[in-house]
């Protein structure tokens, strides 16, 4: 199957006079030019609005699904931060984020149409049957009675891969005075590969708390501040077992003004 439908449709853009409005027309609500969110909603490798929108979970940076899976044929990098997403198989590291695609397609008229029918267009064009949605059955078969036991056991639907062997507590010691206006890190318990640094640690912390470029984050384990460039599988061998929690590295981590 050749690229032409990836590359037409990788190209999904209108014009930058496009502005946020509210639905019913409501004059008294502002009205935001699109080109404002284009850092949030378009690929960095194809420039176009996400379609199929991809995560790398090393670094959080987001893609369309097809440009990602096809950088990764050629690099084990992400194309935003450099960093190894996976020393062999990066595609391991990735998870669609359809959330954020819901948003594009509300905020960017048309383009959910536009794709459906570009995809309509590239199988027709090549006699080639169009793939349906995965049902998912509301009501799951009844299994036979002389089935064994160990197969009525309910069975996990997600299986955590290998790579992610390092389980973080992070806990959150406080801010400086003078430092507002931040959301609560909610999701305090997190499963990361241990080729992640400190670095990758701040900016998830970063991007959940909302909190501004310019605020230091310092993350300590135990009474030392640790380095961007150290691995957590480097923390975890250094600092023993006095590290850990419940088979977990806890990291505690505070927000200081610049300079400080």
């Amino acid at each position: 199957m050749d690229d032409s439908w990836e590359t037409d449709r990788s190209c999904s853009k209108i014009s930058d006079s496009e502005t946020l409005q509210d639905k019913n027309g409501n004059e008294d609500e502002p009205s935001l030019p699109l080109r404002e969110f284009y850092p949030y909603i378009r690929c960095a490798l194809c420039t176009g609005f996400f379609i199929d929108a991809t995560t790398i979970t090393e670094c959080l940076h987001t893609f369309c699904k097809s440009c990602i899976v096809k950088h990764f044929f050629y690099s084990n990098r992400c194309p935003n931060c450099d960093i190894v997403v996976h020393q062999t198989q990066p595609l391991y590291n990735i998870r669609p984020d359809r959330q954020l695609q819901d948003i594009v397609y509300k905020m960017v008229p048309h383009l959910e149409e536009a794709e459906r029918q570009r995809m309509c267009a590239f199988y027709k064009n090549r006699g080639l049957v169009m793939p349906k949605p995965v049902a998912v059955p509301s009501i799951l078969p009844t299994k036979p009675l002389k089935q064994k036991q160990k197969d009525m056991m309910p069975q996990s639907v997600f299986t955590i891969p290998p790579e992610l062997d390092v389980s973080l507590m992070l806990e959150f010691v406080g801010a400086e005075n003078g430092i507002e206006n931040y959301k609560p890190l909610e999701r305090k318990y997190v499963r990361v590969s241990g080729e992640a640094t400190i670095r990758h640690v701040e900016l998830f912390i970063r991007r959940k708390m909302e909190l501004s470029p310019n605020l230091q984050v310092d993350v300590v384990c135990g009474e030392h501040i640790l380095q961007q460039r150290q691995s957590l599988r480097e923390v975890r061998s250094t600092m023993g077992k006095n590290a850990l929690q419940d088979g977990m590295l806890v990291l505690q981590f505070g927000l200081v003004l610049p300079g400080q």
